[in-house]
């Protein structure tokens, strides 16, 4: 009992969270969580309404998720770092979670800001219940636009599709900046967030002092147009340096004859397979098609880690043993689906990459052909679009300092892009990580590089000779790892 009394008195002592106001808003202590719920980041958290029509601002609220992380140290610089999530349709809070160790340098002595762009995260999350069958790549084309309508009835009522675009996230940025008084920003944008960074460049410039884009996406692009293309030339290129080593060759030959092959056997028949759950191990049945085939390589490009699993993946697969191939694809969709708010995707492609998409001769026998094209249109048939600024898709230019990132076998967003921008950024620097894929700023001395030009906003002044010490992460041999 005496156990009981003193636990109690030491509860009732305890403060409650702190609440601090900054302008219009009131920041409590939060705790940032991963993917399973755990307590992962200590921070601020508060919420902010804005019009969801900002030409109508006495219209319908939505509320912001706005987040802030503090500095580590007392002294601290009064320009945060503001992070841009990917997808699109990616919470930026999720993503400076599984991100927070790259971070740790620029958080040392600068506040972290994070805003849940409208649509994803605890933004008015724009979520559709997607079964697996509707996020393959080979569905028909009306199934899709059944997917779509059945996304919009279910957003009907508390959200207008049109209004989940680039540009309205730039305004709630501009607003929250505005509100919080900030003078300027260090924005860091990956994949889809890099158009984010540049588009608040180009309409914002005095409010930015630095950028970083990881996973370049140029203003030009529109999103899919270069999939294709783009993942048949990483595939490529990576599985080059499985042929020239000599362990992997004497295991596997040339993996990308594995693959040739593998996909004209499914062209003729699917190959059906039973599968233990990944997750829960249960008995599941499916089947490898040349939709999961596609899929699976693609997503599985994206990082070396998982790309160095394709030739084992691809060999078994080839001798009649697909399990793993399908597993592992089933799994990456449920993780897909629990990640991204497909409803603002939709929005953002809708609006700014359907008008500058089409069938392309070159997507013709290419692992991904014109499935993920044809998807967008399908869907985007029947969803709302909203309005495109006339210069939205014009090359940036400006000589505010930027820092480009590329990994060397990117499949998604490959070096090309970033020497594209870079044409038109005079005070840019250019940096390719050897070996990487996509998203590359977590990999070896590049958080250190990253916190570097931030601090002194000199890009030229950068010395990225560590990089050089990353390469090509070796391949299984067997599910075991790779040879010592």
């Amino acid at each position: 009992m005496m156990r009981l009394l003193v636990a109690a008195a030491l509860l009732w002592a305890m403060p409650l969270p702190a609440a601090r106001a900054q302008g219009p808003l009131t920041f409590a202590d939060c705790d940032l969580v991963d993917g399973h719920g755990v307590p992962r980041v200590e921070a601020q958290c508060a919420d902010f309404a804005v019009p969801e029509n900002h030409d109508e601002p006495q219209g319908r609220q939505i509320e912001l998720r706005v987040v802030r992380v503090e500095a580590r140290q007392a002294r601290r610089h009064d320009d945060p770092v503001v992070l841009l999530a990917g997808g699109p349709g990616q919470s930026a809070v999720d993503a400076y979670v599984s991100m927070r160790a790259a971070f740790a340098p620029l958080n040392r002595d600068r506040e972290v800001l994070l805003v849940d762009q409208r649509g994803t995260g605890s933004s008015n999350r724009l979520a559709c219940d997607l079964a697996e069958s509707e996020l393959q790549l080979t569905p028909e084309p009306a199934e899709l636009r059944r997917m779509a309508n059945r996304c919009l009835d279910d957003l009907a009522g508390r959200a207008n599709v049109r209004y989940y675009t680039t540009s309205d996230y730039i305004l709630d940025l501009e607003q929250v900046r505005s509100a919080l008084g900030i003078a300027q920003l260090n924005l860091i944008g990956g994949s889809y967030g890099t158009r984010v960074a540049l588009e608040y460049l180009r309409r914002h410039p005095q409010a930015i002092r630095t950028v970083v884009v990881d996973g370049v996406v140029p203003p030009t692009l529109a999103l899919t147009q270069d999939h294709a293309r783009n993942l048949d030339d990483a595939i490529e290129r990576l599985f080059a340096t499985c042929a020239a080593d000599a362990g992997c060759r004497e295991r596997y030959g040339r993996p990308a004859q594995l693959l040739r092959q593998l996909r004209e056997r499914l062209a003729r028949a699917p190959m059906a397979t039973g599968y233990p759950d990944p997750v829960d191990f249960t008995l599941q049945q499916g089947e490898l098609t040349r939709g999961t085939l596609a899929g699976i390589v693609r997503l599985f490009s994206y990082q070396p880690e998982s790309a160095s699993l394709l030739p084992l993946l691809l060999a078994e697969a080839g001798q009649g043993r697909p399990q793993a191939l399908v597993a592992q694809f089933g799994m990456l969709l449920r993780t897909l689906g629990d990640k991204l708010a497909h409803g603002m995707e939709l929005t953002v492609t809708c609006t700014e990459d359907l008008p500058f998409l089409g069938p392309q001769a070159e997507d013709d026998g290419t692992l991904l052909g014109s499935m993920l094209t044809e998807a967008v249109i399908a869907q985007c048939d029947v969803w709302p679009r909203g309005r495109l600024p006339e210069d939205f898709k014009r090359p940036l230019r400006s000589d505010k300092p930027v820092l480009i990132l590329s990994g060397e076998f990117d499949p998604v967003t490959p070096p090309r892009y970033g020497d594209e921008i870079a044409q038109t950024l005079s005070s840019s620097r250019r940096i390719v990580a050897p070996g990487q894929g996509h998203i590359v700023m977590p990999r070896g001395c590049l958080p250190r590089l990253v916190s570097e030009f931030i601090d002194t906003a000199d890009a030229a002044g950068l010395d990225p000779g560590c990089v050089d010490s990353l390469g090509t992460m070796p391949f299984f041999l067997d599910y075991n790892g790779f040879a010592p």
